[in-house]
């Protein structure tokens, strides 16, 4: 039996139609846009429509993948969506996607790991397709986070954002497709730091949805070493170094938490794929939908070398290169 890999064939997004500024916010919330830009790089963010749901973006995100990609919602047999605001409790957003669809075969399922479940996803899928257990995935980021905002904290309010974006991932034969595919994955956890970025609810143990809550400054001092962490794992795995990257793509959390990743790295501030200014921190969707802003405005070429990484509640981190 040949040896399989997993290749990009699509990428997808989708945004909500109203569009939050940073002057909108300061009339909710004792904040201003210098303020808010100043300490994030965030200008605007997108919010879900009231009856517009975590799987709504999702498909929509999907349908925009697939037809990237040439492809009909029957030739998939896997869906993996990150998300940590799931429509129910149960079942799974991605069985309802599966539905929105119209897909009757092969299976769909959830993923939680917060900001860092597109990467998650991606690595998650690339197993199963290795496996033989499926042929197209969609891997999706999707997320409707302004509903479990507390609107009087101005220090997380400012920062979260909806949107959904998408890629569809392909097993074929390892030697064709050049170099194309996913070269090397490598996830992190570390539930010590539960209590720094979290939601104070759920169905377990006060059954209510809750509020986010997060120490900023905690998390900003562990973001950087944790990327460090696993950016490096993945130059040592493949013999790459940043100077062979030709675009990082990291997670849309905070502009400073990038741009010192960058600088630690060495990795050349022109090579980094910055949406956060216009999406804000959309969690599991932002890397997805950075990737399909820089494939729609011609950055990211076939054959680019793409690292993508990421950092969220748990804590979990992780990153994935990849051959365009």
């Amino acid at each position: 039996m040949s040896q399989l890999k997993c290749i990009i064939r699509g990428v997808g997004s989708y945004l909500p139609e109203e569009t939050l500024t940073n002057s909108d916010l300061a009339r909710i919330v004792d904040t201003s846009d210098e303020w808010i830009v100043e300490r994030t790089g965030i200008r605007e963010r997108h919010r879900a429509a009231p009856g517009e749901f975590t799987s709504d973006l999702a498909t929509k995100a999907a349908l925009a993948a697939l037809k990237d990609a040439g492809l009909q919602p029957d030739d998939i047999d896997l869906i993996v969506l990150a998300t940590a605001t799931p429509d129910n409790t149960f079942p799974a957003s991605a069985v309802q996607v599966q539905a929105n669809l119209g897909i009757r075969h092969g299976f769909a399922f959830d993923l939680h790991a917060v900001c860092s479940g597109f990467v998650y996803a991606l690595t998650t899928a690339d197993a199963q397709l290795k496996a033989g257990l499926a042929k197209r995935a969609l891997v999706i980021g999707a997320e409707t986070f302004t509903r479990i905002l507390d609107w009087t904290d101005r220090g997380t309010c400012v920062l979260f954002g909806d949107g959904a974006g998408a890629v569809v991932l392909e097993a074929v034969d390892a030697d064709s497709h050049g170099e194309r595919g996913i070269i090397t994955s490598h996830l992190r956890s570390d539930g010590r730091h539960k209590a720094k970025l979290y939601v104070d609810g759920g169905p377990s143990t006060t059954q209510t949805t809750g509020h986010l809550r997060m120490e900023g400054r905690e998390v900003f001092k562990h973001a950087v070493g944790m990327i460090t962490d696993v950016i490096e794992a993945s130059f040592a795995a493949t013999g790459t170094t940043a100077a062979d990257i030709d675009w990082f793509v990291p997670h849309q959390a905070n502009r400073r938490i990038i741009d010192a990743s960058v600088k630690k790295l060495g990795i050349a501030p022109e090579k980094v794929v910055v949406t956060v200014d216009v999406h804000g921190n959309t969690s599991a969707a932002s890397i997805p939908l950075a990737l399909s802003v820089a494939k729609a405005d011609g950055r990211i070429q076939p054959n680019d070398l793409i690292l993508l990484e990421a950092m969220g509640g748990g804590f979990t981190w992780g990153a994935v290169m990849l051959r365009w």
